[in-house]
């Protein structure tokens, strides 16, 4: 069943077959990483499984090595979530958080979208969403009967850090930088150890992709938005990157939303761009 690659509205994701839908909850806290653990087992979406961004979206497991905060985890230990998950081809996924899909719901649409799949979606306006519909939730870790599932993520969907300078310092391409003003200028960082951005991103902070109730905005609003930035480039020509990989995906996903399909990941983000210190630091509004 396909209802949506994107985003899907709490009314329709309600009405959805049981057995047609997987509910993915990936709510986290970046300040409290057993947070979104402790949320899911007082009460989640009925038949929702738990994604967490630390255990099951990222490998924390390795040495970083210039891989970022939240480094990709391993094709195979995304298969063998989606294996425990139950997941089938037929079904729908719909991810949700806590955070507008910042945290981490998006994060895990491109990566399902990564290995392949093309029946995920964000819920829009997640948990608060489905909670102000008085929709059902239930408590408790689910258990679904397990299938047998082998991925492979497309590397073409990301970018490395010597292609990523070559490409913003010969104008190839637009880097968009998702994270909040003051962190992007360098005013303030409260995660990584040097402030600043990559020279020559541009930034485009993943909350303007909201409107004042937690929604995404209109396609036709993220549109224009994202051309103005844009300018002459395509959005094959355009990379995303945050501060570790996982609220860039929001901008990737809003650019789907708006029909702007193609654009790419710079996953180590700030992270690992500042991990090698020979690299170079801008500082103020670029």
């Amino acid at each position: 069943m396909l209802i949506s690659r994107t985003l899907v509205d709490a009314a329709t994701a309600a009405n959805l077959p049981t057995d047609d839908v997987l509910f993915v909850d990936c709510r986290f806290d970046l300040a409290d990483a057993g947070k979104g653990d402790r949320e899911y087992a007082a009460g989640h979406i009925v038949g929702a499984v738990r994604g967490d961004l630390d255990r099951d979206l990222a490998d924390m497991a390795t040495p970083s090595n210039g891989r970022g905060r939240h480094p990709l985890p391993e094709a195979s230990a995304f298969s063998a979530w989606l294996s425990q998950a139950g997941w089938r081809p037929d079904l729908q996924v719909i991810a949700y958080d806590a955070a507008g899909g910042a945290l981490a719901a998006a994060r895990f649409w491109w990566l399902a979208r990564l290995a392949g799949i093309d029946n995920v979606a964000v819920l829009d306006g997640g948990w608060a969403a489905w909670l102000e519909a008085n929709y059902p939730v239930d408590a408790g870790t689910v258990r679904r009967e397990a299938t047998s599932v082998h991925v492979a993520f497309d590397e073409a969907g990301t970018v490395a850090a010597d292609e990523l300078a070559e490409g913003v310092a010969s104008g190839r391409f637009l880097l968009l930088d998702a994270r909040a003003a003051p962190r992007y200028r360098g005013d303030i960082e409260p995660l990584d150890p040097v402030a600043g951005h990559v020279p020559g991103a541009r930034n485009h902070p993943f909350a303007d992709n909201l409107d004042a109730h937690g929604r995404f905005q209109q396609p036709e609003v993220l549109r224009r938005d994202f051309n103005a930035m844009m300018g002459t480039h395509a959005a094959e020509d355009v990379v995303h990157m945050c501060g570790s990989g996982v609220t860039a995906c929001h901008n990737l996903l809003a650019m789907e939303y708006a029909g702007l399909c193609g654009s790419r990941l710079y996953a180590p983000s700030w992270s690992g761009w500042v991990s090698d210190r020979s690299r170079g630091v801008a500082l103020g509004e670029g």
